[in-house]
């Protein structure tokens, strides 16, 4: 398959697809922010843990 024909079916198909209207996107787009800043933050502050907890054992077996 060349890519000329891949591109012509790529825009072929986007033309058949039923795209949502402004009512439902917007409000979508704004759940799935927040779901990622969500997620950011969790992982974020996971992250901090992780770090703490190899601070305070790299601490404690430092003297041995």
């Amino acid at each position: 398959m060349g890519l000329k024909k891949f591109a012509v079916g790529v825009v072929k198909e986007g033309k058949r697809v039923r795209w949502p209207k402004r009512e439902v996107l917007f409000p979508s787009i704004l759940v799935v922010l927040i779901i990622a800043i969500f997620t950011g933050l969790l992982l974020f502050g996971e992250d901090i843990a992780g770090k703490k907890l190899i601070d305070i054992l790299s601490d404690a077996f430092r003297g041995m």
